[in-house]
Parts: C-alpha cells; sequence; structure tokens
C-alpha cells in the first residue's frame, strides 16, 4: 500500500443538518429488514466459536483483511476477538496465521449485530476502526451514526472506539452516541507512530494526516 493519501473531502463545512432528524428516525423506527441466510449461517458458526471459548468478547467490525483483528487478538490474549467484514476477498488476504483467539467473519455488519443483539452478546470492547467516511452530504444515511442500525450498535454496549482520518465524521458520531445515550464520548488527536492498528490508519499516518479516536464506555440495554 503506498504511503501518499488524499485527506477526505466533503461538501459539508459541519455537522450535517440531518443529524438529529435522522438519529430520532433510527430511535422511533427500528430496522426491519429480513436478515440475509449468508449472515445467519456466518452468525450462528460465530455464535458456536465463542462459546466454546468462555472468554470475554472483543468485536473489530469492518475488520477489513484482519490486520487488526490479528492486533487485538495479540494485545488481549485472554479475550476472544471476532473480526467481521462484508469483503470475502479482503478477508481472504494472506496476513499470517490467524491467533487461536482470533476469527474473521464474512457478513454483512447490519444484520450481524442485530443477531449478536437478539443473541444477547455484550462485547467488552468493540471497535469500528476507519469505516468508509461517505463524505458526500447526501451520503449522511451511509455513515453509521446515519443508519437506521445505529440504536442496535451502540445498545450492545461495552467500551466503543471509533477512528477516522475526517475529524467530522467522529465529531458527528460524538453528537448521535449523545442523543442516543445521552453520554459524551472522548474524542482525541492520536498520533499511533509505527503501532499501526490498520493498513489505512499506517497510510493516514504516513502521508501527514490527523488521525482522530472516540471512545465510550457504553452499557448493554
Amino acid at each position: 500500500m503506498q504511503h501518499n493519501s488524499r485527506p477526505v473531502i466533503s461538501n459539508q463545512p459541519g455537522p450535517h443538518q440531518d443529524l438529529s432528524r435522522r438519529v430520532s428516525r433510527a430511535l422511533t423506527h427500528p430496522l426491519r429488514k429480513p436478515i440475509a441466510e449468508h449472515t445467519q449461517h456466518s452468525f450462528a458458526l460465530a455464535a458456536e466459536w465463542l462459546a466454546d471459548r468462555q472468554a470475554p468478547l472483543i468485536l473489530d467490525s469492518g475488520c477489513g483483511v484482519g490486520v487488526s483483528t490479528r492486533q487485538l487478538a495479540a494485545q488481549f490474549p485472554a479475550h476472544a476477538v471476532i473480526g467481521v467484514d462484508r469483503s470475502e476477498d479482503r478477508l481472504g488476504r494472506d496476513h499470517g496465521t490467524l491467533p487461536d483467539n482470533a476469527l474473521l467473519v464474512r457478513a454483512d455488519l447490519v444484520d450481524f449485530w442485530r443477531l449478536a443483539y437478539q443473541a444477547g452478546w455484550a462485547p467488552e470492547y468493540h471497535f469500528l476502526l476507519y469505516p468508509n467516511p461517505y463524505p458526500k452530504a447526501g451520503h449522511l444515511k451511509m455513515r453509521w451514526h446515519g443508519h437506521a442500525v445505529l440504536p442496535t450498535l451502540l445498545a450492545l454496549g461495552g467500551r466503543l472506539e471509533l477512528r477516522s482520518n475526517w475529524s467530522l465524521y467522529v465529531e458527528e458520531f460524538a453528537l448521535a452516541v449523545a442523543q442516543v445515550t445521552g453520554q459524551q464520548a472522548a474524542v482525541t488527536e492520536i498520533a499511533p507512530k509505527d503501532d499501526y492498528l490498520t493498513p489505512f490508519e499506517a497510510k493516514y499516518a504516513r502521508s501527514g494526516q490527523a488521525l482522530w479516536r472516540l471512545c465510550v464506555d457504553l452499557e448493554r440495554t
């Protein structure tokens, strides 16, 4: 992966004017679309794997090629780390042996989170590392904080950590968290140096971009 990376460019000057309305709609109109069969199957396999381990759960949602899942499994050897991504191609790339306490799952995150909530999962940590920013103003509903699944994502609980190279994404996410839970998330700029969790984190940092982290401790509801 080359180091030169362009910063996020958006036609939004600040937090989206429709953010609060989108979040309110997500709270009053729960997502009801049918869950895809392939994600049901993937979740069943993941649930079986997790039950065999009897260990605290870490979710690495949108794990891409799984580098972050491997890193987190090494950092938290007493935890069970599940990385979820929708791309079979990304998950299939060779980035070394997968630790025994890690699992990579191909699934749609919207459906996977809903199944996890229904099954009573309560991750101790939940990572959202460099999600697609969808920077066009018209794409607000495609950002996680503008999506109808947001209440379910937050209801899973645990220590949620979001990282992004777009400060506005993190700012909007914090506003959405406050609206749903009443909690103020901590937002900081980070400088990982050579301790990168994902290839994108390395690429953005080496390109001189600012990196942002949001952390919030959420109750399982």
